[in-house]
Order: C-alpha cells, then sequence, then structure tokens
C-alpha cells in the first residue's frame, strides 16, 4: 500500500476519526466508568470485598447474566466507595480518562446516597467531588457537572435523602445541574417520586431520570408527565410507542441512548436489533453515552463508532451527533458555542483535501 493510500484508509476510519472528535457526554455513572485499575486498587483498599483486585479478573466479574445481575456487580463496586479520599480518587480518574478520549464536558451521574449511607460525611464528600472537579478542570481542560441521581431500588427513603443534598444551601455543590432517578425500573414505578423532582425542578435542577430500558414505553411516558422530564436515560423501548416516538422529536426531548450497555444488562438482545435507527428516522434528537464503560467492555469512542455503523454516517454525520449532545447538554451558551465551533472546526481540518 502506497503513502497516499494508507493516508486515504485512515482518512475513511470512523476509529480514527473518532478519537480526535471534541465530544460531550451526558450518561455516564460515577461509579460505573472507574477502570479495572482503579476498581482493583479500591478493592485492594477494601480486602473484605468480594470485588477481584485482579484487574483481569474484573472482566469475567463484570459478565451480567441479565439487569439484576447487573445491579448486584454494580453495588458491590460502589461498596468500595467508603471514604472521602476514595471519593476523590475516583472522580479524579474518571476524568483522566474522559480527557483521553477528548471529552470536553460530561455531566456524571452520582448517587449520594450510596456513599453517605456507608458512613461519608456529606460535606466531606461534597468536598470531594467539587476538589476533584476543579483539579480535572485545571489538569485536563475536561469540564464536569453533576446530576445528583435517586437509586429507585432504596425507595422513597432514598429519594428524600438525595433531595436534601442536592437541595441543601450548605451541601449543594456547585457543580451540580441535574436531578436523576436510576436503578431497576420493575418494580419502581416512577409516578412516586413526582414530589421529589417537582422540588429538585423548584430548587432550579434539570429532570434526567432513566426510563424505558427494561419497562415498556409507559414508563417513559411517566417520567415525562409525573418527572417533568428534560432529557431520557436510555429510552430504548420509546421505539414501541409511534405516539411517544411523535412527542419526544416534536418537544425536541433527546435521548441519552447506551448501546453496548443495552447489550450487556439483555435490556436488547442485539446491535442489530438496537432501535437507535428508529429513533432518528423519526425525528428524535439522539446523544451517544457510555453509561457503565470499563463495566460493559467500552468506552466514549468505541459507542461512537457503534453508533456509526448502526447509522450509516461518515464523518459529518458523526460530527452531528457530537454536536448533539452538546446542544442537549446544560453548559451555559457561550460553553455551547464553544464546544460546537472546536467540532466544526476538527471536521473540517479533518475532511480538508
Amino acid at each position: 500500500m502506497t503513502e497516499q493510500q494508507t493516508a486515504a484508509t485512515t482518512a475513511r476510519d470512523p476509529h480514527a476519526f473518532i478519537a480526535g472528535l471534541p465530544k460531550a457526554e451526558l450518561h455516564v455513572h460515577h461509579v460505573g466508568s472507574a477502570s479495572p485499575r482503579i476498581v482493583s486498587e479500591l478493592a485492594a483498599r477494601h480486602p473484605d470485598s468480594s470485588v477481584p483486585t485482579d484487574p483481569e479478573a474484573l472482566a469475567d466479574y463484570f459478565t451480567f447474566t441479565d439487569f439484576a445481575h447487573f445491579i448486584q456487580v454494580y453495588l458491590s463496586v460502589v461498596d468500595l466507595i467508603r471514604t472521602a479520599d476514595d471519593v476523590r480518587l475516583l472522580t479524579f480518574e474518571v476524568a483522566r480518562d474522559m480527557a483521553r478520549q477528548n471529552v470536553r464536558y460530561a455531566e456524571l451521574t452520582i448517587t449520594p446516597y450510596s456513599s453517605v449511607r456507608r458512613g461519608i460525611d456529606d460535606r466531606a464528600f461534597m468536598d470531594a467531588i467539587e476538589d476533584a472537579r476543579k483539579a480535572a478542570e485545571d489538569e485536563f481542560g475536561t469540564v464536569l457537572r453533576w446530576c445528583f441521581d435517586i437509586p429507585g431500588e432504596a425507595g422513597l427513603v432514598s429519594a428524600e435523602e438525595t433531595l436534601r443534598l442536592a437541595t441543601s444551601e450548605k451541601l449543594r455543590p456547585e457543580g451540580l445541574v441535574s436531578f436523576g432517578l436510576g436503578g431497576p425500573e420493575i418494580g419502581v414505578p416512577r409516578p412516586q417520586f413526582k414530589p421529589y423532582f417537582d422540588q429538585a425542578i423548584a430548587a432550579g435542577l434539570h429532570s434526567v431520570p432513566h426510563a424505558g430500558e427494561t419497562t415498556g414505553p409507559e414508563t417513559v411516558w411517566d417520567a415525562l408527565v409525573h418527572l417533568g422530564a428534560e432529557r431520557i436515560g436510555h429510552g430504548t423501548t420509546s421505539a414501541q410507542d409511534p405516539k411517544l416516538l411523535a412527542h419526544l422529536a416534536e418537544h425536541r426531548i433527546p435521548l441519552e441512548v447506551c448501546p453496548t450497555s443495552n447489550i450487556a444488562t439483555r435490556a436488547v438482545r442485539t446491535l442489530d436489533e438496537h432501535p437507535i435507527k428508529q429513533f432518528v428516522e423519526a425525528g428524535v434528537v439522539v446523544t451517544i453515552n457510555s453509561d457503565d464503560p470499563p463495566m460493559f467492555g467500552t468506552d466514549l469512542n468505541n459507542e461512537y463508532a457503534v453508533a456509526a455503523r448502526l447509522l450509516d454516517l461518515d464523518e459529518r454525520g458523526i460530527a452531528v451527533l457530537a454536536k448533539n449532545a452538546v446542544e442537549a447538554s446544560f453548559l451555559d451558551p457561550a460553553g455551547k458555542a464553544r464546544i460546537a465551533a472546536e467540532i466544526n472546526t476538527y471536521t473540517e481540518t479533518w475532511l480538508a483535501p
């Protein structure tokens, strides 16, 4: 192969283009983003845990039989976050991994209830994430913001506590922008959380609950009607309801799509059956995200490559996906304009003859 042919092949390689593409990520979990290196380090700190200390053994440990098993494994990793130092280490290292992928901005979903109920002091927890956020922005240039989410499996007690941590004047961290709801959907109806979302919204937070990942489109409707959702986490089963798709498209309510996650948790059987193409064809705003990347053997760059294949996108199409995430974010207008311009410049430079 000649040098010119090699250059042409590289130019057509979506992985190479994606690797350098400036990106924003809107659906990625704090604990779920811990790399094998960090998980093994935390497990070594807390040897009473069932989590392997060998990074290579984590691949088997992170093989899930179904969504319930995923939650079980996820919570075992959550249990490794026991001190403010653990929180700070995790947060800063997650930002480092994001920066390596050219993530310029991320809204990291954090479940503070899981940490404070394990004995981490409220103030110490907030100081740890904020210190890591500021240090990461100074060192890597990656801007982090927080979504505090309710772990649905823990019930209304966790909703009350998450609301307190998110809205208390003495505790609310500077980087907090949104209020979410995660965990299993089966047996956890969305309407019961309405009072907590109402108060969070009144306090100036955006609503971004998970819905329609492992239950039907009615859960997405519940999130929209009862929780005032501005974006939907996953929303995978929305494709089953044409009226819902039309509503999402008309009101420009984005879906936070995480393809590999949906396969790993068995929410979708195969990538080729993933409904992302139906979403796009219906005019729904789609953003690409990694969810719990190391647990699913992926990262944001890979998720863009998966989406590019499923949607048959060229570089300009991939860049549109990147700009979707920027526009759907809760970043300030100047910040959005800055990253969008960076995406445009990068794309035009890449495609220049």
